[in-house]
C-alpha cells in the first residue's frame, strides 16, 4: 500500500496544476477590476446579477473542472451572487463527461445528464438569489469588495496587478494540493467498497449518501459516483444528486478565500439540500 503513495502524490499534483490557468486568469481579472475600475466596474458587473444563475449554469456545464474554483473566488470578491455560485456548483460536470464518453454511453443519456444538471443549477440559483434578497440582502455580494478581500489576505495589491494575481494563485494552489492530497490518501487506503455498499437503500437515503460523497473536494468524488452508476450500482437520480454536490476544488477555494464562515456553511448546506432534493424529485418522476 505504501508503494501507492508516490502515485497518489503525483496524481494530486497533476490535478492541482490543471487548475493553475483558471485560478490565475480569475485573479488577474479580479485585480484588473479593482485597480482599473474599482467599485464602479464591480457594480456594473453586479447590475446584471439577476441573470447570473443562467450564465453560471451554462458555463458550469462546459467540460472542465476549474470554473467552480474560479466562481468561488469571484463570489468571495463580491463579483457574483450566491445564486450564481450555486448554479455553477450544481452544473459543473468535472470528470463525469469524459467517463461517460469513454464508456460509450448513449449520446442522448450524456446530453440529458448535462441538461438536467444545468437546468437544476439555473433554477436553484434563481431561487437562492430570490431567498437571499428577501431574507439576507446583506449576503447578496454587493457589500463585499475585492479590495476588502485583498486587505484580509494581506496581498500587497499596491505592488501591481500581475504580482498580486500570482501570489493569490500560488497560495490557493498550495492549499488545494494539501487538502486534496490528504483526502486522496484516505480514499486510497480505505477503498471504495464501503462507499459502494453504503449507497444501496431507499431513494432518499441513497441521495443523501451520494451527495455527502460528492462534497469531498477534488475529482475523486465525481469519478467514484460516475463509476458506481456505470457499473449499475446506483440509479441515475442518485448519480445526479452526488454530481451536483461534486464541485471539484470549488468548496476548498470558497472556505479559503471567504472569511465569513457562516456564509460558507450556509452555501454548503444549500448545495447539499438542493442536490438531495433534486435527486429525490427525479426519483419520484421516474417512479410515476
Amino acid at each position: 500500500m505504501a508503494d501507492l503513495i508516490p502515485d497518489v502524490i503525483l496524481d494530486t499534483a497533476l490535478d492541482a496544476l490543471k487548475l493553475l490557468p483558471f485560478l490565475f486568469v480569475t485573479y488577474l481579472i479580479m485585480e484588473y477590476l479593482e485597480h482599473r475600475a474599482g467599485d464602479g466596474m464591480r457594480l456594473k458587473v453586479l447590475s446584471s446579477g439577476r441573470l447570473g444563475p443562467l450564465v453560471g449554469a451554462s458555463l458550469g456545464a462546459l467540460p472542465q473542472c476549474g470554473f467552480s474554483a474560479a466562481a468561488s473566488s469571484l463570489y468571495s470578491g463580491g463579483v457574483v451572487t450566491a445564486g450564481t455560485l450555486i448554479a455553477v456548483y450544481m452544473s459543473t460536470s468535472d470528470e463525469m463527461l469524459p467517463m461517460l464518453i469513454s464508456e460509450r454511453k448513449e449520446v442522448s443519456l450524456i446530453l440529458s445528464v448535462i441538461a438536467i444538471k444545468a437546468a437544476a443549477g439555473m433554477l436553484c440559483g434563481f431561487l437562492v438569489d430570490l431567498a437571499y434578497r428577501k431574507v439576507s440582502p446583506a449576503h447578496m455580494g454587493k457589500e463585499k469588495t475585492i479590495a476588502r478581500m485583498c486587505r484580509e489576505e494581506h496581498c500587497s495589491c499596491e505592488k501591481g496587478i500581475l504580482g498580486s494575481a500570482v501570489r493569490h494563485t500560488l497560495e490557493i494552489l498550495g492549499y488545494i494540493f494539501a487538502v486534496t492530497l490528504v483526502l486522496n490518501l484516505l480514499i486510497e487506503f480505505l477503498g471504495t467498497e464501503f462507499l459502494r455498499s453504503s449507497l444501496f437503500g431507499t431513494p432518499l437515503l441513497s441521495e443523501m449518501l451520494a451527495s455527502l460523497v460528492g462534497l469531498i473536494p477534488g475529482c475523486g468524488a465525481s469519478v467514484t459516483i460516475t463509476q458506481l452508476y456505470i457499473e449499475g450500482i446506483i440509479r441515475l437520480p442518485v448519480m445526479l444528486s452526488g454530481l451536483m454536490c461534486a464541485t471539484g476544488s470549488g468548496l476548498i477555494v470558497l472556505f479559503r478565500t471567504n472569511r465569513d464562515m457562516k456564509d460558507n456553511l450556509r452555501i454548503l448546506a444549500l448545495l447539499y439540500a438542493l442536490s438531495v432534493g433534486v435527486g429525490v424529485l427525479l426519483e419520484l418522476i421516474r417512479l410515476v
